[in-house]
């Protein structure tokens, strides 16, 4: 028998051992696998369609741009590539910075009246106080996309105008000034590109996508019919259009202030970008491309544009990270201007952890130092209780439980609230349940906020946990 025939013989052996050894794939894997392959292929199909519609409405290097930048002001941004184009589609090839500035502000919310302020705050510009102002990094060394969320009313020091709210910013100096500004409060952080949204096309956007699924946390009702702001949403599931989208935005009548509507940006956002990369979005293609046109404003090219929206595509969604930047707010206004105060510590382990600048090294938290918050979405007498049980069992004793959760889960949501994604994966290792999600919708006292799912009622009852208790007190009651 010849060499080479020995070794099919080989490789032919080494195939039945494996294939003898391998466990056969169980219907929910196959129906996972096919689910990860239509996903994929969708958002290819959606990342095409955007190319060609993007290279065919204009050849134009930055087609998008509608602010005249001086060479001083285009140089903040850099030249440097950030796409590359291939025989297939243009991608990424480094870690990008990028600020999102959403403008228009309703006369409501701005702390000046217009004889101060010196626009009308009631017409679409993108010349306006930020209403919205984000920072994302697409990093594709990582694989990750994280979104620094800065509340508009963060105390800077802007560049030639002293100490101002970052909101500021725009209206005095355009994006350049922006970016200028949230590179110095991110100790020097690079900004390579910008874009600009008005608030009328934030609402036409989301009619062009054909609405959001979002869950309203409770009722939300507010009229100021001097402002032509009318909200008045319910509590529940449901699919917004672009009117109720802004609603849902706007509304800040809480406890929570300014930092509740960053939350519901993120929870909007993270709903759009869902919707954006269903295969039924192809169809409405056009549609967004025009929305696009007339009220954004970017130093984007169409090469780029593709590049970062293939990206994004591509990203698991559990590596898409929502931060908002550290801080405290320093009173409740009444006497005097209300800021947000940046927390110049905080700031920086969030700019290791995740922006890869500064300290290479994260501190890892012991358990005994996070504050764990508990909202139960389970319904279940008593699952909080025992969860709160079995964290402290396992190491965790800053555990309190928490409003209930609005919206029932399947799984637990391990919420890591101030960016700490660490802790939350140790949590995770250590209870064997959970999904982990790096984003600011948890309790904001919190460093982890644990969202109780269906998932912790079949793990206790295995273990024989609030199971037993609300056993015994039925029979208690029975009694």
């Amino acid at each position: 028998m010849s060499v080479q025939k020995t070794r099919e013989i080989s490789r032919s052996e080494k195939k039945v051992v494996r294939a003898a050894g391998r466990k056969k794939p169980s219907k929910r894997d196959r129906r996972r696998h096919l689910l990860k392959l239509g996903i994929g292929l969708s958002a290819v199909g959606v990342i095409s369609a955007a190319a060609g519609a993007l290279l065919a409405f204009s050849l134009s290097a930055t087609p998008l741009r509608q602010s005249k930048l001086t060479p001083e002001e285009a140089a903040i941004f850099g030249n440097d590539a950030i796409a590359t184009q291939n025989l297939k589609l243009p991608s990424l090839t480094r870690p990008v910075n990028i600020i999102i500035v959403g403008t228009k502000v309703l006369s409501s919310d701005v702390d000046r009246p217009l004889e101060e302020s010196g626009y009308d705050s009631l017409v679409d510009s993108f010349e306006g106080l930020s209403d919205t102002l984000l920072l994302l990094r697409f990093d594709p060394k990582s694989e990750r996309v994280t979104l620094l969320s800065i509340p508009r009313d963060t105390r800077v020091e802007i560049e030639g105008h002293g100490v101002a709210k970052i909101n500021d910013a725009n209206f005095i100096g355009g994006p350049a000034l922006t970016a200028k500004t949230v590179s110095n409060l991110l100790e020097g952080i690079p900004i390579d590109r910008y874009v600009r949204l008005n608030v009328q096309g934030v609402e036409k956007l989301i009619d062009a996508l054909g609405g959001v699924r979002v869950n309203v946390p409770k009722d939300m009702k507010y009229t100021d019919n001097t402002q032509h702001l009318y909200i008045d949403l319910k509590k529940g599931e449901q699919v917004l259009n672009g009117d109720q989208a802004l609603q849902f935005l706007r509304f800040r009548h809480d406890e929570y202030g300014d930092l509740g509507r960053v939350q519901r940006q993120q929870m909007l956002l993270r709903a759009a970008i869902d919707q954006l990369l269903k295969p039924s979005v192809v169809v409405r293609i056009p549609k967004i491309l025009k929305v696009i046109q007339s009220h954004l404003d970017t130093n984007l090219s169409v090469e780029e544009l593709v590049a970062l929206s293939g990206f994004t595509a591509q990203t698991d969604r559990s590596q898409v990270e929502m931060l908002v930047l550290p801080g405290d707010f320093n009173g409740d206004g009444r006497h005097g201007i209300s800021y947000w105060l940046p927390d110049s510590r905080g700031i920086e382990r969030m700019l290791a952890q995740s922006f890869d600048q500064g300290y290479s090294e994260v501190e890892t938290r012991s358990p005994e130092n996070l504050n764990i918050a508990i909202q139960d979405s389970t319904g279940e007498p008593g699952a909080a209780r025992a969860f709160a049980a079995k964290l402290s069992e396992a190491g965790y004793p800053n555990v309190y439980i928490d409003r209930d959760w609005h919206e029932e889960l399947n799984v637990t949501r391990i919420v890591a609230q101030k960016g700490d994604r660490a802790s939350a994966e140790a949590m995770k290792k250590t209870l064997g349940l959970g999904e982990i999600r790096v984003e600011s919708t948890g309790v904001l006292t919190s460093d982890l906020t644990i969202q109780l799912g269906k998932d912790w009622l079949e793990t206790d009852k295995s273990h024989n946990g609030f199971v037993n208790q609300k056993s015994n007190r039925d029979s208690q009651d029975r009694g």
